[in-house]
């Protein structure tokens, strides 16, 4: 948006989180791209008490590229005011950012504030007033390039709601997407998904995350009640839902432009394409209400919508919704999405930069039928990456920005325009070009740039796996109950039991498992990867672990780690990943939410642990599993779904 129109926009007061540039005028905007310098902080918010500035406080001065965004849109007296500064300039904020009582006295108080960091890129910082009384405020960010200030205003009561009226639209454009409310994106899906690494996050539902005013710094910004309990919209999207969701309420807060595309999932001898862009200008049901209409769009016209064929569109081709980005450590930020080739799509959360002692990570979120949101690490037995065009375009993507040049006309941006553009420029199409092992390692290289120890990395590999494992004990626990409230599930032929409608959808597990046996595949032959290219790793002292060393660390971790299932009398079993591991082909036919969970785990025919056994699935379901098991055991699932 260009500095007269935000000013206009500004003053019109029609949406919320205002930028810095626009609360000073002429702060220039430099779109260029750097890895941010803000130290990662931890997780959890902590009391941040900022100490008076002293007469010695240097002047402000107007640093481009850092940006301050305030939430609620109308600040008032007694209710929290988020404060958010994205710094894209590369420039580093140092030190602590202070909110003063007074707009031009360098030396005025400074009040009490909580804060929460983010790595980005870009980074990010979140200072809170938890009750802040009317008045102007001046926001204080100390940077390398000077200090950097804006103004905010409190007012002493609650501005009446603005809610629209009735629109054709969802909901009313008054912004564009740009650098700003990219970065600030990002920063929003970083700290609502924020969790200490060792935590295990699951949530029931988004909703659960959405209505946290903890991680949600969009929580009631809009002053609708959006977000309280009483009429908040119930959100449950599954995991190619979720991207979509995210970017639909992101856009619904602030104003922004989005749609979605209506597209084929392909089929064995072509890839998903695209035939019509609807624009939520357009898609209003006719219900009144603000709350209401995002609601129903996106239960029903968003849900209805999209499918994974929308996200796995061939990279050149301008029709979808996403792009593939460069591979560089600017790319791989909060926000970004990841589509496999065979259907599931993800949502990366945060980056972890490599450590002395310790990998870097790549943390993304995914949905599942059931509604449930999880968050997991990237590797290679997770995220599971194709070259092979009849996929269409799986791996790393970011949205299409909508334009909206004029509010009743948007339109998504081509490749050629983002590879142009000074806030984007990273359309490109490399990553098909790398093969699929060149895709992992250049993956790598971004995460872990020094060379890594061998022994640590497989741990971290092997901490990977068992997590996907204990995480179908939930799966198979749901299954169980609802066969149990409901009876058998239908079971849908050939493809289709990778990807339906319904109680199956809901709560088999074929394209978990796939990903399962692949994980494990991709564990058992990391020793012999490793010792076929030493060069791309350090060993501190003595010679590097072999490939003999490396099995034999796998053994001994897999026997040590362990978990428990819920067995059909109620008693829990215990397994070891060396269970798992030992039986991956009898895995192959474990998918069926119609079976026991002994059998569903596994258990060997005759066995003790196989005793308390009491339902199979069908017997036509049975034969059909036979005829599809050899998907499984190519571990290769067929295209077209």
């Amino acid at each position: 948006m260009e500095t007269r129109a935000a000013l206009r926009w500004l003053r019109r007061s029609t949406v919320g989180l205002v930028t810095a540039s626009m609360l000073l005028p002429g702060c220039g905007d430099a779109e260029r791209d750097a890895v941010p310098t803000v130290p990662v902080a931890a997780s959890a918010t902590s009391p941040e008490v900022v100490a008076s500035a002293s007469a010695a406080t240097p002047k402000c001065r107007r640093v481009a590229g850092v940006d301050v965004h305030v939430s609620p849109r109308d600040p008032s007296a007694g209710m929290p005011l988020h404060v958010i500064v994205v710094d894209r300039s590369g420039a580093g904020v140092r030190g602590p950012i202070a909110v003063h009582t007074s707009t031009d006295d360098p030396s005025s108080s400074s009040i009490p504030t909580t804060s929460a960091d983010g790595f980005g890129p870009p980074a990010w910082r979140r200072v809170t007033v938890s009750a802040p009384s009317a008045g102007a405020y001046t926001v204080r960010i100390p940077t390398d390039d000077g200090l950097h200030c804006a103004s905010v205003t409190v007012a002493a009561a609650a501005a009446e709601p603005r809610s629209p009226g009735a629109y054709k639209a969802v909901w009313p454009y008054e912004a564009t997407w740009d650098a700003r409310y990219e970065g600030l994106f990002g920063a929003w899906i970083e700290h609502l998904f924020a969790a200490p690494l060792g935590e295990a996050l699951v949530w029931p539902a988004l909703s659960a995350g959405l209505r946290d005013p903890a991680r949600n710094f969009l929580f009631g910004h809009l002053g609708l009640g959006e977000d309280d309990e009483a009429q908040a919209p119930k959100i449950e999207p599954d995991c190619a839902d979720l991207p979509y969701t995210l970017r639909a309420y992101f856009a619904f807060k602030l104003g922004l432009p989005f749609g979605y595309s209506s597209c084929t999932r392909g089929s064995r001898s072509r890839p998903p394409s695209c035939r019509r862009w609807t624009s939520s200008q357009k898609a209003n049901d006719g219900s009144s209400g603000a709350i209401r209409r995002l609601g129903n769009f996106l239960r029903v016209r968003l849900a209805n919508g999209v499918h994974s064929g929308t996200v796995r569109v061939r990279g050149d081709d301008d029709t979808g919704d996403f792009y593939p980005v460069r591979l560089d450590a600017e790319s791989l930020r909060p926000g970004t999405v990841f589509a496999d080739p065979y259907g599931h799509i993800l949502v990366v959360v945060k980056r972890v930069p490599q450590t002395a002692n310790s990998g870097g990570l790549l943390l993304a979120v995914d949905g599942q039928p059931d509604a449930t949101v999880s968050r997991r690490r990237f590797w290679r037995g997770n995220f599971l990456f194709a070259d092979d065009p009849i996929y269409g375009g799986p791996g790393f993507k970011r949205f299409r920005p909508v334009a909206a040049v004029a509010p009743e006309d948007p339109r998504p941006l081509t490749n050629v325009e983002i590879a142009a553009h000074p806030g984007y420029g990273d359309y490109d199409l490399e990553q098909y070009a790398l093969g699929v092992d060149g895709f992992y390692d250049r993956i790598d290289r971004i995460l872990s740039p020094r060379p890594r120890d061998p022994r640590q990395a497989f741990l971290e590999t092997i901490t990977a796996l068992e997590e996907q494992v204990t995480r179908r004990v939930v799966s198979v626990d749901n299954g169980v109950a609802h066969r149990a409230r409901h009876g058998t599930i239908d079971m849908p032929e050939g493809s289709e039991i990778f990807q339906t409608e319904g109680d199956w959808e809901d709560f088999s597990t074929p394209s978990r498992d796939m990903r399962l046996l692949i994980a494990m595949h991709v564990t058992r032959t990391w020793p012999a990867r490793v010792a076929d290219h030493p060069e791309r790793w350090a060993h501190a002292g003595g010679d590097p672990p072999g490939r003999r060393d490396l099995e034999a660390l796998l053994k001994a971790e897999a026997e040590r780690r362990t978990f428990s299932y819920t067995r059909s009398d109620g008693s829990a079993f215990t397994l070891s990943l060396a269970d798992v591991l030992d039986r991956a082909e009898d895995f192959e036919m474990a998918y069926n939410p119609n079976d026991c969970p002994e059998r569903r785990w596994a258990a060997p025919e005759g066995s003790d642990e196989a005793s308390t056994c009491r339902l199979r699935a069908p017997a036509d379901q049975r034969r059909r599993m036979r005829r599809y098991r050899a998907w499984f055991a190519s571990r290769q699932r067929p295209p077209g779904r």
